[in-house]
């Protein structure tokens, strides 16, 4: 099969076009037809060696953790899916080596679901990590209908996730950005406000009571900011600050879930959480993607066409 692999750490030019071994079926996994694969910061970082200390990597790579795509085989002890099955998901493994920017995946059940039925394969391959990460992360700190929720990075691709989620569990939502962000905030539902010198002020003025919780996807002493805007510190959840935790706030790293999955799914298909893919690339132009990514100018997701 064709895949992009590389075989060291570095930047964005180490990938390469390879041809590679189809992989292994095992008894409670699928064989995936790759039809799309999400493109997340995170498969460049971990490339860069910023994750080395954390998580076990095996050469040569084949990167990328989202996929949507059509089974095309099942493991010996796996019921759950058919051959056929049109499926999509966050295929992160115990070890980083056969990932989803390939013609194939092997991917244990526990990081699928069925694909969103009225998406593309592309708009379902850009929901996976950043959903998964939304949803866990309102999970995390227990949003509920009524609630006001500050979501710093908002038009991100987290984040715009995260405000259409937050706003389908009836939470009010006031999204951090820039200017010309906001009008495609409140498009999701958002209340937008002005990144920068007084940013905490500017949300106290729409929120004189306080917040109820808040969401930190980009880090740069938010955690910090937010603490000192929620009616209860410990509602403060981060993915971008490895010191959250440490602070009294929550720190999330993300959690392949087929029920989860299955939620993000199901409010796809009633046309409450849309995704916008902003660029859609051939497999063999996985470099361009990662230099897109890398800019962090990127409103909408980036996916390999497969």
């Amino acid at each position: 099969m064709k895949a992009i692999a590389y075989s060291a750490y570095g930047t964005h030019d180490i990938l390469e076009l390879i041809d590679a071994p189809e992989p292994k079926v095992g008894p409670d996994e699928v064989l995936v037809r790759v039809k799309a694969a999400g493109v997340n910061p995170v498969d460049w970082k971990l490339a860069a060696g910023y994750l080395d200390p954390i998580l076990e990597v095996r050469y040569p790579v084949i990167p990328g953790w989202d996929v949507a795509g059509v089974v095309e085989a099942v493991g010996e002890d796996t019921f759950d899916y058919a051959v056929g099955d049109e499926v999509y998901g966050y295929v992160r493994k115990e070890w980083v080596q056969l990932g989803t920017y390939a013609e194939l995946v092997s991917a244990p059940v526990r990081t699928l679901a069925r694909k969103p039925r009225e998406l593309t394969f592309e708009q379902a391959a850009g929901i996976p990590l950043a959903g998964l990460t939304a949803y866990q992360s309102l999970k995390r700190v227990n949003v509920t209908a009524g609630e006001t929720v500050v979501i710093h990075a908002a038009a991100g691709g987290t984040g715009s996730l995260g405000v259409q989620i937050a706003v389908a569990l009836g939470a009010r939502v006031i999204g951090t950005a820039g200017e010309h962000n906001h009008d495609y905030l409140r498009s999701l539902g958002a209340e937008p406000v002005l990144y920068g010198d007084g940013l905490a002020d500017r949300i106290r003025a729409l929120a004189p009571e306080g917040i109820d919780a808040g969401l930190d996807f980009f880090g740069d002493g938010a955690v910090e900011l937010l603490q000192g805007l929620v009616k209860q510190r410990d509602r403060v959840v981060s993915i971008a600050d490895y010191e959250a935790a440490a602070k009294g706030a929550h720190q999330l790293w993300v959690r392949p879930d087929t029920a989860d999955l299955t939620a993000l799914a199901e409010l796809a298909d009633s046309g409450r959480l849309v995704v916008n893919v902003e660029h859609v690339l051939p497999l063999a132009e996985a470099t361009k993607a990662w230099e897109l990514s890398a800019t962090g100018r990127t409103r909408g997701k980036i996916v390999l066409s497969v």
